[in-house]
C-alpha cells in the first residue's frame, strides 16, 4: 500500500491507514470500479480509491472539508479520475456507482436505498459508535444487503519508562456487503 501523505487538516480526522488497509480489501478495488465515497473529510480513502478503482467520485457536504480533500489529492499528486462533489448523500450520488463507502452516519438509512436502487456491488460502512453500528446493522440487513460485521481496534505503541506500552484508538465496526453479495472475507459469495 503507497504512502498517503495528508498535510491538510479536516479536524475531523482521516480513516486510520489500518482501517483503510482492511477497508480497501473488502471493497476489492479493479481498474474497471466506478467507486463512491459518502464523507471524503481528508481525502484518506478518496486518495487509496483513486489508485486502484477506474472513476472515484467523492462526496462531502462540508465546503472546507472538500476543499481539504482538494488539497491532500494533489499533494497526493492524484488527478483525473476523481469527481469531488460537495453535496449531500444520497442526492449526490451517481447511479453507476459499484462500489460504495460510508464514511459517516448521517443519512445512511437513505444512502442504502439509493445503493439498493442502483445495484451497487459492494458496500463498506464505518461506524465507531456502537448504537449507530447497531441500527446501521438491521438497516443493511433489511435491505438484504449484510455479509459480514467486523469490529477491530487499532493500538499503537510509545514508549514508557523505557519500555513499550499502548494507546488504543476507538474500535471500529465495519458492515460489509452489497447487492452482489459479498462473503465474510471480502470475495464473492
Amino acid at each position: 500500500m503507497a504512502h498517503v501523505s495528508l498535510p491538510h487538516d479536516a479536524k475531523a480526522g482521516p480513516t486510520k491507514p489500518e482501517v483503510r488497509a482492511v477497508l480497501l480489501r473488502k471493497l476489492d478495488l479493479g481498474p474497471t470500479d466506478h467507486f463512491a465515497e459518502v464523507g471524503s473529510c481528508t481525502g484518506a480513502v478518496t486518495i487509496e480509491a483513486a489508485r486502484r478503482a477506474g472513476r472515484v467520485t467523492a462526496l462531502e457536504r462540508n465546503a472546507e472539508r472538500i476543499e481539504t480533500t482538494r488539497k491532500n489529492l494533489a499533494a497526493n499528486e492524484v488527478t483525473g479520475n476523481v469527481d469531488l462533489r460537495e453535496a449531500e448523500a444520497p442526492e449526490g450520488l451517481p447511479d453507476d456507482a459499484d462500489t460504495l463507502f460510508i464514511g459517516g452516519s448521517r443519512n445512511y438509512e437513505a444512502v442504502l436505498d439509493k445503493a439498493v436502487e442502483t445495484g451497487v456491488d459492494r458496500i463498506v460502512m464505518n461506524v465507531s459508535r456502537l448504537e449507530v453500528a447497531g441500527a446501521a446493522t438491521e438497516a443493511f440487513r433489511e435491505r438484504d444487503l449484510l455479509a459480514d460485521v467486523v469490529q477491530f481496534q487499532v493500538s499503537r505503541g510509545y514508549e514508557l519508562a523505557g519500555a513499550t506500552s499502548f494507546n488504543a484508538d476507538n474500535p471500529v465496526y465495519m458492515l460489509v456487503g452489497g447487492t452482489g453479495a459479498v462473503a465474510a472475507d471480502g470475495g464473492p459469495r
